[in-house]
């Protein structure tokens, strides 16, 4: 899942998009409320988690414009501003969850997780696709009850297609939600880590093959539907 982080102190900024792409997100950083801005109107993101106390843009009017556009995308505010009055102010602007620094990383990715089920109404940490199984708290994956061992890259875009699985999606769709904005569209990077994943579902799984390419339009998690790849 990709996020966009808005926070002008750079350390914390480091450290926590660092944690956060230790944790297999992608993750853009803007640094200023008028950077925010940009980044969200170039860039597809499923969560944004901003910081308050911004130059150029203060984080309220930023909440506030985006608000505007999209209705739907998931915000945290990540915040100085302690009193409850902020809180209230935040969450009537249309913030979806609100925290106080200091913040503990582990609750901050709790929350994180929380409002990506909520994103793609799923009540429950367990996805599955067939013998497929993962446990987004857990960060862990079996294929009938064997573990499986994935890197980072390919447990995010395993995520991904399990949240929208049965659903054939393109390979623009993934990137934009799996890598962050610098990656180059024209590399070979999603084909390379799609067959990295595919090999290794397939090495536990047997014959089942759980994605399929359907070759001009894009990729689709799917068990026990025909299957009709041409690749």
């Amino acid at each position: 899942m990709k996020i966009l982080l808005v926070e002008d102190e750079l350390l914390l900024s480091s450290v926590i998009s660092k944690g956060l792409r230790k944790c297999g997100y992608a993750v853009d950083c803007g640094y200023d409320g008028e950077e925010a801005l940009d980044l969200y109107d170039v860039n597809t993101y499923d969560i944004i988690i901003l910081d308050l106390n911004l130059p150029k843009v203060d984080g309220l009017e930023v909440l506030r414009s985006i608000r505007q556009l999209n209705a739907e995308i998931k915000i945290i505010i990540l915040s100085a501003r302690s009193a409850v009055e902020d809180k209230i102010k935040g969450l009537d602007f249309g913030a979806n969850d609100y925290l106080a620094k200091p913040f503990d990383f582990f609750e901050l990715e709790a929350r994180i997780r929380n409002l990506l089920r909520q994103s793609f109404v799923q009540q429950r940490t367990q996805l599955s696709c067939g013998p497929v199984c993962m446990d987004t708290a857990k960060k862990l994956v079996t294929v009938h009850q064997q573990a499986l061992e994935l890197t980072k890259k390919e447990y995010s875009l395993l995520e991904y297609l399990l949240y929208h699985q049965d659903r054939v999606i393109s390979a623009e769709e993934i990137i934009e939600h799996v890598w962050d904005s610098e990656v180059d569209l024209f590399s070979n990077s999603l084909k390379y880590h799609i067959h990295s994943l595919k090999k290794k579902l397939s090495a536990v799984a047997g014959d089942s093959e759980i994605i399929k390419n359907y070759r001009g339009h894009g990729y689709v998690i799917s068990y026990a539907a025909e299957d009709v790849s041409d690749q």
